[in-house]
């Protein structure tokens, strides 16, 4: 009878023994800690709660509900990290968009490796192991660093090493965050790209770093040709011909003023006779609808 017992048990699976307030498993020195921990448990959603200390903080919609088709065609494929935090109670680590995507198509469980961590490890887990991953923005990356350098309290040099990065690497996603913050916003948006942001970095002044980037916008100036442009913006001589001839002053004003009413970074084209055109970008039907309703209630 003992034996069918412990066979039963056995049969149950890890996620069943969870469940059980007898096989609760609070540090790694506890029994069955190296069973449990590491292992790819098929966890409840309901019993994860969202990391506080997530370094990403925008998600693209359509993306989301693209990887929501896929895992809903062909499962979670990479589990999330989570970390146990009390009986049946874990805090996600990693995954953000696999467990957001598993939601969406209301899976009720997800895959998970099971960690157990103390908040500042978990701060330092969630920060590196996203930096890791290759859909975060410049200006996220650039964020996640210096979280780690104030929080964790490591140097550029440990923090390279704890990365995989040199760390003049590292240095050049930090000293993105000495850019206006809307020219942050835009690489963001994908506007700029990475090279474009450490070409601006060469203007200190924060009007001026805001002439060229809607420059760089409304002609798609390539990085080599926003370098160049930021040279001679350098020289006082030149500073005068290569950006207030290049954008009429009614248009840069206009711009500034349309994308604050329509809450959107909106890029405009135009020549030296006044002519262009505007591009008002959206996410999805809803801010499309919001947008039109704006423009609608302004006639």
């Amino acid at each position: 009878m003992a034996k069918a017992t412990k066979k039963q048990a056995l049969g149950r699976g890890l996620s069943a023994l969870l469940k059980d307030p007898a096989n609760d498993i609070k540090s790694v020195e506890d029994k069955g800690a190296d069973t449990i921990v590491g292992s790819i448990i098929e966890l409840e959603l309901g019993v994860i709660e969202m990391n506080p200390f997530q370094p990403r903080t925008s998600f693209n919609e359509e993306a989301l509900r693209e990887l929501a088709s896929s895992i809903k065609e062909l499962g979670v494929i990479q589990p999330i990290t989570v970390r146990k935090l009390e009986f049946n109670k874990y805090q996600l680590v990693s995954g953000e968009r696999r467990f957001r995507a598993s939601k969406l198509i209301g899976l009720p469980t997800i895959p998970a490796y099971i960690r157990i961590a103390n908040d500042q490890e978990s701060l330092e887990m969630a920060l590196v192991e996203n930096i890791q991953r290759q859909d975060l923005d410049p200006i996220e990356i650039a964020l996640s660093y210096q979280r780690l350098i104030e929080e964790i309290e490591v140097t550029q040099e440990t923090l390279s090493e704890r990365v995989g990065k040199n760390r003049s690497t590292v240095a050049n996603y930090l000293r993105l965050l000495k850019l206006d913050p809307i020219i942050q916003t835009g690489m963001r948006d994908g506007f700029i790209s990475m090279g474009h942001g450490r070409a601006l970095i060469n203007i200190e002044n924060s009007s001026d770093q805001l002439d060229i980037y809607e420059k760089i916008v409304s002609d798609s100036l390539s990085v080599r040709e926003t370098e160049a442009l930021v040279r001679g913006y350098k020289g006082p001589k030149e500073k005068s011909k290569s950006i207030k001839k290049a954008l009429p002053h009614f248009v840069a004003k206009g711009s500034r003023e349309l994308s604050d009413l329509l809450d959107a970074k909106v890029s405009i084209k135009a020549n030296k006779t006044g002519k262009g055109q505007l591009i008002v970008p959206f996410d999805n039907e809803e801010d499309f609808q919001r947008i039109l309703n704006l423009i609608k209630s302004e006639k």
